[in-house]
């Protein structure tokens, strides 16, 4: 392609928002426009289709739901819930509400797990940064410090509560089932350390779930400080811009009606029904187009900004969640999905970069560019470090282009609530109608409860194991002792069991028997 030919595709296959400089480029990617018309029909089914979403239709078949994420946020801005949001972080940032000690509540805990931890803690770290926590409270004007358990593992909670100070803490638990394992398992330790602390918890936890769930009913029994409503149609990796996303960011003094004005403004751009003039559109054709409609190439995201990095890691979950499908919509055997990864431009450059350049030609980018440098730093007379970055990411994205593989860019003009809001919403449309492309349900997650009843099973036999240990002449190899319990076939699942409460000091010990390369288990003294 000549410098001629490369000037002209970008002028026909690159958008501005006029309001915010928001611009969406596909013109590095391989394809021509006969490909984009051949797909017209295609996109205009799916346009019906995302009205259908708007008009509150049924889009969830499996679950028989709404999908309401898009119509939501047009009215939430002006909504009792957003006002009671901004109501309760101001009052507990001015102090009119205390801890149980009277103490000032100066810092909250966010327990969820998925969309209901991702999408606060990208807010978070774009736009506060990453060491929010170690400003003063006058640096953040009194808003809280954030903290984040988004796992079971007893490492993070370890972590957290040994920086947090339980009398000036709230704790935030979002569940819209209330059944979250992982969150509830967290909530119980969370309550044990603040009973341990001689503290009521209930007047330091709050809870965001569906009405009527097991959380819900569990937080207004227990008096707990406050209750915020989640609809049952928003899905937790489309949450960012619902309540699930408002409390934690008013907490932490950002501007979520900011947030929303961008997320809506992108809405607006994406309803376009042509696809040369939606970048939404533009961008899943060119998913389907680079991927044959398969998911053929992977999809690497490499946002140029340290305030980024969370980028690629929550549209791993958006994409990856929604549109990794076994069957379509009539049942069929699909075994649809896009492969996302990525990490941050510049550092990179250092890393996977060099596959990208030189290795398998398996994959189309995006880079995310920030025009605006966080502050100047001249490094010589005529440059700056941020002018580095740029040149940085132009010459991989030159690089890479004349090697023949795919990129496309998506400019903003600073990392902002706004520009934020318009970049998840970009890929919330995108998400939708790639889903309609390919004939998939992109609002469930069966394979998500499918790991989790086979997880279920595993903490059942743990049960039926740690039970024996009690009841049989207990020692031997995993192989004997499941012999001995009458599951021989799970001896594999029972050693793995036996290795965890061995060492975990429970009533398990181990040693090697080095003749037969086993492990041989006895119950401990």
């Amino acid at each position: 392609m000549n410098n001629q030919q490369w000037i002209e595709r970008n002028r026909r296959y690159t958008m501005v928002c006029p309001k915010s400089g928001f611009t969406f480029s596909a013109a590095g990617m391989k394809f021509e426009q006969n490909q984009l018309d051949a797909l017209k029909d295609k996109f205009a089914a799916a346009h019906i289709e995302m009205k259908k979403i708007v008009a509150g239709e049924i889009k969830n078949p499996d679950e028989q739901r709404q999908v309401t994420h898009f119509s939501d946020r047009l009215e939430y801005r002006s909504s009792v819930l957003f006002n009671e949001v901004e109501q309760f972080a101001e009052a507990l940032r001015s102090g009119k509400i205390l801890g149980m000690t009277g103490k000032k509540i100066d810092a909250a805990i966010i327990n969820g797990i998925g969309g209901s931890a991702l999408g606060p803690q990208l807010m978070n770290y774009a736009i506060n940064g990453p060491y929010w926590n170690e400003l003063s409270g006058a640096q953040r004007r009194d808003f809280l410090k954030i903290y984040f358990l988004d796992n079971t593992d007893p490492a993070g909670f370890a972590d957290v509560t040994q920086v947090i100070d339980p009398e000036t803490t709230l704790v935030v638990n979002i569940s819209k089932s209330g059944g979250t394992q992982e969150t509830k398992n967290n909530a119980i330790a969370l309550q044990n350390f603040y009973k341990a602390k001689k503290i009521d918890y209930s007047q330091h936890f709050t809870a965001i779930t569906m009405s009527g769930s097991t959380l819900d009913q569990q937080a207004r029994s227990e008096k707990w400080l406050k209750v915020f409503e989640m609809a049952e149609s928003i899905g937790g990796r489309t949450s960012e811009t619902s309540v699930v996303g408002h409390l934690p960011a008013a907490l932490a003094g950002i501007d979520f009606a900011a947030f929303l004005d961008g997320a809506c403004t992108m809405d607006n751009w994406t309803r376009l029904p042509r696809i040369e003039k939606n970048p939404a559109y533009l961008m899943s054709a060119m998913w389907y187009i680079a991927g044959n409609g398969r998911g053929d190439r992977n999809a690497v995201i490499v946002p140029y900004s340290d305030r980024l990095l969370l980028l690629s890691r929550y549209f791993q979950q958006l994409i990856m969640e929604s549109l990794g499908k076994e069957l379509d919509l009539d049942g069929k055997v699909v075994h649809q999905g896009l492969n996302v990864f990525g990490n941050k431009g510049g550092t990179d450059a250092h890393a996977f970069i060099q596959q990208l350049n030189d290795g398998r030609d398996d994959f189309f980018v995006t880079f995310i560019e920030v025009l605006k440098n966080a502050m100047s730093l001249p490094i010589n007379k005529d440059m700056e470090m941020g002018d580095y970055l740029h040149g940085f990411r132009e010459g991989l994205s030159a690089a890479l282009r004349s090697k023949g593989r795919q990129a496309m860019q998506i400019t903003i003009s600073e990392i902002s609530p706004f520009n934020l809001g318009m970049i998840i919403a970009l890929y919330e449309r995108a998400v939708a109608v790639y889903a309609e492309l390919i004939h998939v349900n992109a609002f469930h997650q069966p394979g998500v409860q499918a790991y989790k009843l086979a997880a279920g099973n595993i903490l059942e036999l743990r049960a039926h194991v740690m039970a024996g240990l009690e009841n049989l002449d207990f020692g031997g190899s995993a192989a004997e002792i499941a012999q001995k319990l009458g599951v021989p076939e799970s001896k594999i699942e029972i050693g793995s069991l036996l290795d965890k409460a061995a060492a975990n000091n429970h009533s398990v010990k181990r040693e090697w028997n080095s003749t037969n390369k086993n492990w041989v288990y006895t119950t401990a003294d």
